[in-house]
C-alpha cells in the first residue's frame, strides 16, 4: 500500500504542480501569519482552483477565530481544515460543526506525557497529525525541522487515520515509516532550500521515498 504523502506550506504554482505530478495524496495552504509559508486567501484561492481533482486542499490554520475560519473557507475551494494550535477538543468539536468540513487535529510529541492527548483529540477529530513538540521559544508551532522519538508510537491503538510529521526529510522519511508503520506523512520544510521555499526535485524525492 503506498504511503499518502501531503506537501504543506505550498505558495508557488509549480510547486503543487510538482507535488501533485510526484502523486502527494494532500497539499497545505498555511495561514498563519507569522510563518514564512503563509499565503493570502487570494493566493489561497488560485492554487486550490489550480490542484488537480482527487488531491486534498488542506488549510493550516492556528487557533483561528470563526471570523477568519468564515473568510477562509469562503474564499477557499478546501477540503479539509488543519488545527495547528491549541485548539481544545470542544472547539474541534465546534469547528467541524460549523463548516462542514472534515477536521484534522495536530498534536505536538516529545515525550510519553505528551500521548495521553491522542486519546483525547481520536474523539472528535476527524484525522490526527502528530508533529514535534516544538520548544517553548519557538515562533511557529509546527514546521521547525525537529524529529521527536519515533518509538514512543509503537503498540498504539489507532481510532482515526493519521499522519506522521516533524523534521521529515527525502533522506529519513523511510526510515520513519519503517519506525512507525505511518500509513501518511506531512512535511514542511524538510523540502525547502531556505524557509518557505520550497524545491521541486526535494518534493519529488520526498515522495519517491515515502511510497518506494
Amino acid at each position: 500500500m503506498d504511503t499518502r504523502v501531503k506537501i504543506c506550506g505550498l505558495r508557488e504554482l509549480a510547486h503543487v504542480a510538482a507535488a501533485a505530478e510526484a502523486g502527494a495524496a494532500y497539499v497545505g495552504f498555511n495561514f498563519f501569519a507569522r510563518s514564512p509559508r503563509s499565503v493570502t486567501i487570494a493566493d489561497a484561492a488560485a492554487l486550490a482552483l489550480a490542484t488537480p481533482h482527487g488531491i486534498a486542499k488542506v488549510a493550516l490554520t492556528v487557533n483561528a477565530t470563526d471570523a477568519e475560519l468564515d473568510a477562509i473557507t469562503s474564499g477557499v475551494a478546501l477540503d479539509m481544515l488543519q488545527l495547528h494550535g491549541a485548539e481544545s477538543p470542544e472547539r474541534v468539536s465546534e469547528v467541524k460543526a460549523r463548516y462542514g468540513l472534515p477536521v484534522m487535529k495536530v498534536v505536538g510529541v516529545a515525550e510519553r506525557a505528551d500521548l495521553a492527548a491522542l486519546d483525547i483529540y481520536q474523539t472528535v477529530a476527524d484525522q490526527i497529525l502528530i508533529d514535534a513538540k516544538p520548544p517553548k521559544d519557538a515562533v511557529l508551532p509546527g514546521g521547525n525541522g525537529l524529529t521527536f522519538d519515533w518509538t514512543l508510537l509503537l503498540g498504539r491503538v489507532w481510532r482515526r487515520p493519521w499522519m506522521l510529521a516533524g523534521g521529515l526529510t527525502p533522506d529519513n522519511v523511510a526510515q520513519a515509516i519503517r519506525a512507525t508503520n505511518a500509513r501518511q506523512v506531512d512535511v514542511a520544510s524538510g523540502v525547502e532550500t531556505a524557509p518557505g521555499l520550497k524545491d521541486e526535485r526535494l518534493i519529488r524525492a520526498f515522495i519517491a521515498a515515502a511510497r518506494a
